[in-house]
């Protein structure tokens, strides 16, 4: 819950400064000068790259959490097995090793979204946000019955 309120807040600043950077990319517009013009066009760039960047990381989030919920529902859900520090963080080596298991489970039925999702799992809990991302999103096409690339 507390990654939601954090999410949340942190897109409504984002927003803000959406407004704002693009409401002096259009007060440069208006002052009417060739420089101007072009420095207001290329500001009004950014906030259009934040909101499309932001959009899609939303859609990601939600598509994310549906296929959690009805995996939840499935009792599919990963136990967490893993290591921890006293400070709370995750041991490497107990990641590592959940990490070698989920990729075994991926590879022996690489059709099923269930794997990808737990493998996905596996790869933020070692650390690996890139590859994460990545076999969840493979998780997700599987679950809508899209194509997916080897």
């Amino acid at each position: 819950m507390r990654a939601r309120i954090t999410y949340f807040v942190l897109a409504a600043v984002l927003v803000v400064y959406f407004v704002l950077v693009g409401s002096r990319g259009v007060m440069l517009i208006r002052h009417g000068t060739a420089v101007t013009v072009v420095f207001g066009v290329a500001v009004l760039v950014l906030p259009l790259i934040g909101v499309w960047f932001l959009w899609q990381t939303t859609v990601f989030a939600r598509r994310a959490d549906r296929l959690a919920a009805e995996l939840d529902a499935e009792g599919g859900l990963p136990v967490d097995e893993l290591v921890r520090t006293p400070s709370g963080r995750i041991d490497r080596a107990s990641a590592d090793a959940v990490f070698a298991k989920r990729r075994a489970e991926a590879e022996e039925s690489p059709e099923d979204w269930r794997c990808w999702f737990r493998l996905a799992i596996a790869y933020h809990d070692a650390r690996d946000t890139p590859r994460a991302r990545k076999a969840m999103q493979r998780a997700i096409a599987l679950h809508d019955g899209r194509q997916v690339r080897a």
